[in-house]
């Protein structure tokens, strides 16, 4: 039986192969950010509460000082206590 040029040619298994290697690692890549804990997204540390966040963020200067005090009653209000 006669082949159409002898089948696949070099070229095409290189082309090939790295096409599923880019595939398989964009796909890797993928799960890895989507994953709990892999930190891929503006996720805040597990360990801060939201005492430190808002303390933070008045030593930042994202909120003022009548912001920071209503907050921090809302927080004592909500918690019973200051952490």
């Amino acid at each position: 039986m006669a082949w159409y040029g002898g089948g696949m040619g070099w070229g095409t298994w290189l082309a090939v192969g790295l096409f599923w290697f880019v595939l398989l690692g964009l796909i890797v890549l993928l799960v890895a950010r989507l994953l709990p804990g892999s930190n891929g997204g503006m996720a805040r540390d597990a360990g801060e509460s939201a005492p430190e966040i808002l303390d933070r963020r008045l030593a930042n200067g994202e909120i003022g000082l009548v912001a920071w005090e209503a907050q921090r009653a809302a927080l004592v209000t909500a918690r019973g206590n200051w952490k």
